[in-house]
Order: structure tokens, then sequence, then C-alpha cells
């Protein structure tokens, strides 16, 4: 069975370039986002590690860390920062899960369960371990995104679906497509239209079952 939206995913030790953790205590009462790779040395992989790392200041923000996940070992993954780094102009200072035994490719359903990496081995091997997964400060997995080897993730939208997540969750609303900070927000269809006044005011009913409105400042 894999792991689906609302499922808690497992409380894995893991060994990183930066030490053994516990999935669970590594993320304690904030938002994480796993991002996993095919492998090391890859390029499209650097550039959205790269990426990542630009967007330390963003992550802080938004009480949310990030851990990387690359089926290559802590030495490799050590040395693959230096590149990272150079080619980003910013310092990669999240961890990266050394998954050599596939124990997390597997566990989030990634591989199957009879998966193991051959000699002498590519990218393609593994190509499949290419999934975002956002996960809440209650240890269940929010959202995720696979991408596959020739196509970089965009973490633009990543933050995007990460503001929408954190904003559904702290004001019980849902948010419409292409949805930015700052925008209308859905109200749930269980809110009466009178509970719905009372929050958020003056509200624009598109059908029945389509209310948006401004959040309320808070």
């Amino acid at each position: 069975m894999g792991l689906r939206i609302n499922d808690t995913i497992p409380d894995l030790k893991v060994e990183t370039d930066q030490g053994s953790l516990s999935l669970h205590e590594f993320i304690g009462d904030n938002w994480a986002i796993l991002f996993s790779h095919p492998k090391d040395f890859t390029p499209v992989c650097t550039t959205e590690f790269g990426a990542v790392a630009q967007l330390a200041d963003e992550w802080e923000k938004r009480n949310t860390k990030v851990i990387g996940i690359s089926v290559d070992g802590v030495e490799d993954h050590k040395k693959w920062k230096g590149d990272i780094e150079t080619f980003a102009g910013a310092k990669a200072g999240f961890p990266i899960i050394a998954d050599t035994d596939l124990a997390v490719a597997k566990a989030f359903d990634m591989l199957p369960a009879e998966a193991y990496l051959p000699d002498g081995r590519t990218p393609n091997d593994t190509a499949t371990v290419r999934v975002v997964f956002i996960v809440g400060p209650d240890k269940k997995l929010k959202l995720s995104m696979t991408y596959p080897m020739n196509v970089g993730r965009n973490f633009a939208e990543v933050l995007r679906a990460l503001d929408g997540l954190q904003t559904a969750a702290a004001n019980s609303v849902a948010t419409p497509a292409n949805w930015n900070v700052g925008d209308d927000v859905v109200i749930p269809a269980t809110v009466s239209n009178e509970d719905a006044k009372a929050k958020f005011g003056e509200f624009t009913t598109h059908f029945p079952y389509l209310r948006t409105a401004p959040l309320p400042k808070s």
C-alpha cells in the first residue's frame, strides 16, 4: 500500500550528510518538504538542489524544514554539495538522506518493494525517485508531486502550494486555481451563509456551492 494524502509518514531512522536523524524528530513542530533524487551528480537535480538552497530564507519564513533524499552515499552527498553551492551561489544547509538501501524510496512508494540497485547502475534505475512531499507538523502527508528526470521541478509552485496548505490549515478554507497569497479564498460548502458572513464579512456567491472572500485581516 502506497503513502496517500493524510497518511502519517513513516518515522524512519536515516543517515544523512549531517549525521543520523529520525524523520519525525527532524520535523518537530514544523512543516517539512522532502524532495528526492535518483542519483548524485546529475544535471537537472543539481539545478533543483541549487534552487532549494537559494530559497533558504523563504523556507524559514514559513517555518518549514527541507531535506533531500538521494540513493547515493554520505560521502558522495558531501562532494555533490560543493557543486550545488557553486552553481547556486548559496549555501546548501539542508541535510541529504543517503538512501543506499532504498528504505526511504520504498517506504514512500517511489520504488517497488523488490527494487534493488544493480552494479553499474544509472539514474534510469531509480528514475521514479523524483518526488516532492510536503508534510505537516502532524507528520501527515499533505501533498506530493512527481516529476520525470527531464523536467526540472518548479519551486515557485512548491512555495505556492505550501502557502496554500498553510493558509487552508490556519483558516479552515480552501484555495482556488492559481491562488497566491492575498487572493480571495474559497469558503467551504459546509459553512452556512450566516457563519460565512460572521467570519468573512462580505463574500461573493458564484454558485450555491462556490463562494469566495478575502481572508479577514489578522
